[in-house]
């Protein structure tokens, strides 16, 4: 029967998983990196440690790239339909979006900037827009894209073009999410939403943002409400920080009043404390997607502790940045 078989494959896929599992870096391990004496150092830590290839020696960058490739090739190995991953390949494909748009508007070239390992690669996304042949694209990005064009062509607002496909990427992670027959996949998209909107509100309290502006960009979603949330905002950061207080953000509430650095790395932190109790549910896809989710936090938290070396910050200031890890 199917289902038999789905969770034989996920056995098989979840033991590859576990095994891949230690290779993940610890607190510990970061703290190493850390108290490496400098960006070069650091560079040479993570070569030993396997990351990157022959190719990307000393060059983060590449190494970076390569790392984050090296996730999708795992997940290829495994023959686990990509459909699964889709709440995770939105945030890249909707960036492509959103540079075509701006490319297309502006007419100015822009080097290096769209991912190519998406469903909608760089190459082809310009060449849809460009052509304004938005019926090519999937269902839950046509609208967004003719809105952000023609508002960009029309008006040259580039922030307000961001709003409507930001906001389109949060209903298309959701909607994705409540298709899903998998748990976590459900709870990621609900945090996912859900501190955007909290974001969202901070930024627009700090800059004086209006209304209307957070209506159009908050996605709705069940943990938070986006009226209420949209209205604290208004009365200031208090005002937030009294609302998220009654929400299942509490602790979002707390790291706001200690500091920004303190607010964004929460916002990161509650996503990976959302896939954490995944780890144990051995015959489903939780396992792999959480792994998938927690292999790109590292590299977001290596990416940060490479900036702080290279701009020669104190580890202190550092540590205060670096993310939870998923081991």
């Amino acid at each position: 029967d199917g289902r038999n078989k789905m969770s034989e494959q996920y056995t098989y896929a979840v033991a590859r998983i576990r095994a891949l599992e230690v290779g993940l870096f610890s607190g510990s391990t970061i703290e190493q990196l850390i108290a490496c004496q400098d960006y070069g150092q650091c560079l040479q830590f993570l070569e030993e440690k396997g990351w990157g290839d022959s190719e990307s020696s000393g060059n983060a960058e590449a190494m970076l790239t390569r790392e984050e490739e090296k996730i999708w090739e795992v997940v290829k190995d495994l023959h686990i339909d990509m459909e699964h991953f889709a709440v995770l390949s939105y945030p890249k494909i909707f960036h492509n979006l959103k540079a075509a748009v701006k490319e297309a508007c502006t007419g100015a070239k822009i080097q290096h900037i769209y991912y190519e390992d998406v469903q909608i690669p760089g190459s082809v996304m310009s060449e849809i827009v460009r052509e304004k042949e938005f019926g090519r694209l999937p269902a839950y990005m046509q609208h967004a894209a003719e809105e952000a064009y023609e508002s960009l062509l029309h008006t040259g607002d580039g922030q307000l073009c961001d709003c409507i496909i930001d906001r389109a990427a949060l209903d298309a992670i959701y909607e994705a999410g409540k298709r899903s027959d998998a748990a976590i996949i459900r709870d990621y998209a609900e945090s996912t939403v859900a501190v955007a909107d909290i974001k969202i509100a901070v930024r627009s309290q700090k800059t004086a943002k209006s209304i209307e502006f957070m209506k159009r960009a908050m996605a709705e979603c069940e943990s938070v409400n986006v009226d209420q949330l949209a209205k604290a905002a208004l009365g200031g950061m208090d005002a937030i920080r009294d609302y998220l207080q009654g929400t299942a953000y509490a602790e979002g509430a707390e790291a706001l009043a200690e500091s920004p650095s303190a607010f964004e790395r929460w916002c990161d932190n509650r996503i990976i404390q959302t896939i954490s109790p995944q780890k144990y549910q051995a015959f489903t896809i939780g396992p792999v997607i959480a792994y998938v989710i927690a292999r790109q936090n590292e590299i977001k938290t290596v990416r940060i502790i490479l900036s702080g070396k290279l701009n020669d910050l104190p580890d202190d200031s550092i540590r205060e940045r670096v993310r939870e890890m998923y081991v």
